[in-house]
């Protein structure tokens, strides 16, 4: 099989995986508006229940509620929680499944594209872009199986479509062979490590804007009432963040051994190499804010949204616009 049909193959299998997962955006979508009107039923039967049980109170029957809204439910029959309708149960499954299908065809893409030039397949900035999506959908999926996250799936899978469309529009490069500088091993254990923690960011990221969300608008705000709560979310930010940011300090550690070995330099300031070093600082301050007496948990999920944007303006500018030894994005 000759390098142009690998290569080929490797862009029918991303265009697969995109058409899958946009079945799979889909079906999460439609899991979360089969979830709504259970939980909204459900809230509205909590609340009847508690007014009944007032209404007891201050006739001089019924009971005493407890603290939490227990005692109201109890009394009156209700169920304290809500199952999953059918419906959206179906459609849940079936986006889980997509998105599994989705990142194995990533999987493929990318070890096809590596195959079509024999080499690593992270070289420029197409590839990286699917490298970042196919770690993305790797870190959803893996984490799903030790938790529901079907609630996430709409929030991860459409960030992860825009990455594909924007690698297979605007920094779509044909397979080639790499520059002097890139041909290290290194490559292979400084990208991938990094490519990993970007992936691990990107869903913390997603997770904090939907803390932050739901803090600031409420409960009981449309798709809100289907996430869960407020403390949930903030702790899953925080152990997403607390996985990723040593990987990036094993980045930032070995993007300076690599240095030294191709440019004779541990630091050359870079324009690259700040921006690691600026995103290394924005999320070192994050873990330092989220257990440091006096800061809101609120205020550190900003520095944590802040340390993403750092991110995404050191892949999509930096690697494009700004000139240094970092310049292979092979725009």
């Amino acid at each position: 099989m000759t390098h142009e049909t690998l290569a080929s193959y490797s862009n029918l299998s991303l265009y697969s995986a995109m058409a899958v997962l946009t079945l799979s955006m889909l079906g999460y979508a439609a899991y979360l508006a089969g979830l709504l009107p259970a939980r909204e039923a459900r809230a509205d039967s909590v609340e009847g229940a508690e007014t009944h049980e007032r209404e007891l109170v201050s006739a001089g029957g019924g009971t005493v509620a407890g603290a939490d809204g227990g005692a109201e439910v109890a009394a009156t029959g209700t169920a304290t929680t809500t199952e999953v309708p059918l419906r959206a149960r179906k459609a849940g499954g079936v986006a889980h499944m997509f998105a599994i299908l989705g990142t194995v065809l990533l999987l493929v893409s990318a070890v096809l594209r590596g195959a079509s030039v024999q080499r690593w397949p992270l070289g420029n900035m197409f590839e990286f872009g699917v490298a970042s999506a196919l770690f993305t959908m790797l870190v959803f999926v893996a984490w799903g199986v030790r938790r529901d996250l079907k609630w996430l799936g709409l929030f991860v899978v459409a960030p992860v479509l825009i990455l594909l469309g924007l690698a297979n529009t605007v920094w779509y490069t044909e397979a080639a062979e790499l520059m002097p500088s890139l041909k290290s091993v290194w490559l292979i254990i400084h990208v991938t490590v990094a490519t990993i923690s970007v992936g691990l960011f990107a869903v913390g990221f997603v997770v904090a804007l939907l803390y932050l969300a739901k803090d600031r608008f409420g409960t009981d705000r449309g798709f809100l009432r289907a996430l869960p709560q407020e403390k949930t979310l903030e702790r899953l930010t925080y152990g997403l963040h607390i996985v990723a940011f040593p990987l990036w300090t094993f980045t930032l550690i070995a993007g300076a051994i690599w240095a030294r070995q191709a440019w004779g330099s541990y630091w050359n300031w870079d324009p690259k190499e700040v921006w690691t070093f600026i995103i290394w600082v924005v999320y070192a301050a994050y873990l330092h804010a989220r257990v440091t007496r006096g800061w809101r948990r609120q205020s550190a999920s900003w520095v944590a949204v802040a340390g993403f944007v750092c991110i995404i303006v050191n892949y999509a500018v930096v690697n494009v616009y700004f000139v240094g030894q970092h310049s292979y994005s092979g725009l």
